[in-house]
């Protein structure tokens, strides 16, 4: 019999926000970058099929109870969340908030978890497409995670056996395609390896979206974080390039070198300009530029790297043609969730954006980066 409750694990992309989250490993097979504490605590498991199958098997029963609220193609909201309230178990109260969340949004996405389900064997990771595209056949899009040191391993034929069962989208969290950024943070993977995975996956016919950490190398490798990126997306031509604006979190090894000083953290301006070298050395790549989460300070920055790329760099040189206290009176704001674009400065009465311009240039370039870092960090 089908279970109540099914796995769920702790992150997914912004993009998969209603997608139903499905994992089919747990952790993370590196485990070691610098940057990141997510699944310190965790050992890697890759589940079995017949494991994954039996969470399938939960859901489709949550499922049916989620469809009993639906009434001539209209939710009885209120029938429904009687129902979640009424569920005392943790995981099972999770488990059917994220079932009826997910057929809300028109049930159509999925997302396997957790940070590198592509550790599977081809073979299993297929015959759990398979069930799960027969469980539900509305399923339009599945997507997962996929670290480029594991996806370089596999050639285009892996892939497209991937795709023919049901994968769409790999994200793959590249961070730099510098070899010296990629050294310093850890990250078990070089640029040939990026290129090499990002070709592959391409080939065999899935989407492929790489993340780009602005100001991850610090101040010390600034240029090379971004002309390296550059060269990676100049190569690979990624469907997506999706900006995550670096922040150096406490417990990390990387926090740990800026404490003794033999790292320096970038400003915002440092990463916004990164971003702008990226953009102008990859102007011609057919690929998608995409700041959709809240770590990032320009968050209108989305377009087409071949056909915006104009338009793009005026945003971003804008923002920088402003004076330095009004740049960092807009970080603050951003970064408090007072204000979402540099034009919102407007809209401060004139009395408190001079009192804060004046607040604001009171501090060193460097005091002001670690307050705006661990500003960031909250959001991570």
């Amino acid at each position: 019999m089908p279970g109540k409750s099914f796995r769920i694990g702790p992150i997914r992309p912004p993009s998969e926000a209603s997608s139903l989250l499905l994992q089919v490993t747990r952790g993370c097979t590196w485990n070691r970058c610098r940057f990141c504490t997510i699944y310190r605590d965790t050992s890697f498991q890759a589940f079995s099929a017949d494991s994954i199958k039996k969470d399938i098997d939960s859901i489709a029963s949550i499922a049916d109870t989620v469809r009993g609220y639906a009434k001539a193609g209209r939710w009885d909201l209120d029938a429904l969340n009687a129902h979640l309230a009424s569920i005392e178990n943790d995981d099972e109260r999770q488990s059917f908030y994220m079932v009826a969340s997910w057929l809300l949004s028109g049930g159509e996405n999925v997302f396997l978890q957790d940070g590198n389900t592509t550790a599977l064997s081809s073979g299993r990771l297929s015959d759990v497409l398979v069930y799960l595209k027969q469980t539900f056949p509305q399923i339009r899009r599945i997507t997962s995670y996929g670290r480029a040191s594991e996806l370089s391993r596999h050639d285009a034929a892996y892939f497209a056996e991937l795709k023919k069962a049901g994968l769409d989208r790999i994200h793959s969290g590249f961070e730099s395609g510098s070899d010296a950024v990629l050294s310093l943070i850890g990250k078990g993977t070089s640029q040939e390896q990026q290129i090499r995975a990002g070709k592959n996956v391409k080939a065999g016919g899935i989407e492929l979206s790489i993340y780009f950490m602005p100001g991850i190398g610090g101040k010390a490798l600034t240029a090379e974080n971004a002309e390296g990126t550059a060269q990676v997306v100049n190569e690979v031509h990624p469907d997506f390039l999706r900006i995550r604006t670096a922040a150096i979190k406490p417990g990390t090894e990387l926090f740990e070198d800026f404490r003794a000083g033999s790292y320096r953290l970038c400003s915002d301006d440092d990463k916004v300009r990164e971003i702008r070298r990226v953009i102008t050395l990859a102007k011609g790549a057919p690929t998608s530029i995409v700041s959709d989460h809240m770590v990032n300070l320009l968050q209108e920055v989305n377009g087409r790297l071949d056909t915006d790329s104009a338009s793009l760099l005026e945003m971003i040189d804008r923002y920088l043609d402003m004076p330095e206290a009004d740049r960092r009176t807009f970080q603050l704001l951003r970064r408090t969730l007072q204000a979402y674009a540099p034009g919102d400065l407007k809209n401060i009465p004139a009395g408190r954006l001079a009192a804060l311009r004046e607040s604001v240039m009171q501090e060193s370039e460097e005091s002001w980066s670690e307050q705006m870092n661990a500003l960031i960090g909250r959001y991570i």
